[in-house]
């Protein structure tokens, strides 16, 4: 395991971060550049080697995650790496996607990938949104409609 001070150095490698000291000597690092709201990359590191960081709903962290946060505790320098420069592409990406979908009547249908869900819109009126794009496409399949 790495200690509190390996740990520091890493992260204070990553240039994009921000160092911000809170209460009992933990200490965050904030990503000002986010295209979103959430700006906190790690958080809550302590001395102890306890630490979170932040994978909002990347799939390859799902499994590890609680609340969008993944405990950075037994990582290693590679895999700490490896989340941290994650997490950041993640904050980074301008993600917005538009699909257009048709039912057999001509109705069309917009799936837009808008802040991190997927929302459908119909004559431009919100109509629904979803966490994921399985459950968008599963709920337009449903619906009738196609992907153009």
């Amino acid at each position: 395991m790495l200690t509190f001070e390996q740990k520091q150095a890493i992260i204070e490698s990553f240039a994009q971060l921000t160092k911000k000291e809170i209460s009992l000597k933990r200490v965050n690092y904030h990503f000002e550049e986010s295209l979103y709201e959430k700006k906190i990359v790690v958080e809550k590191l302590h001395p102890n080697g306890n630490g979170f960081v932040f994978v909002g709903d990347m799939p390859k962290y799902s499994e590890q995650a609680v609340k969008s946060m993944v405990n950075i505790r037994d990582y290693d320098e590679e895999a700490l790496r490896e989340i941290i420069a994650a997490a950041i592409a993640y904050l980074s990406e301008d993600t917005n996607v538009e699909e257009d979908w048709e039912n057999v009547s001509g109705d069309k249908i917009k799936l837009l990938f808008e802040q991190r869900s997927w929302v459908v819109y119909y004559n431009g009126n919100f109509e629904e949104a979803f966490g994921t794009y399985e459950e968008a496409k599963a709920y337009l399949y449903e619906e009738g409609f196609k992907k153009q």
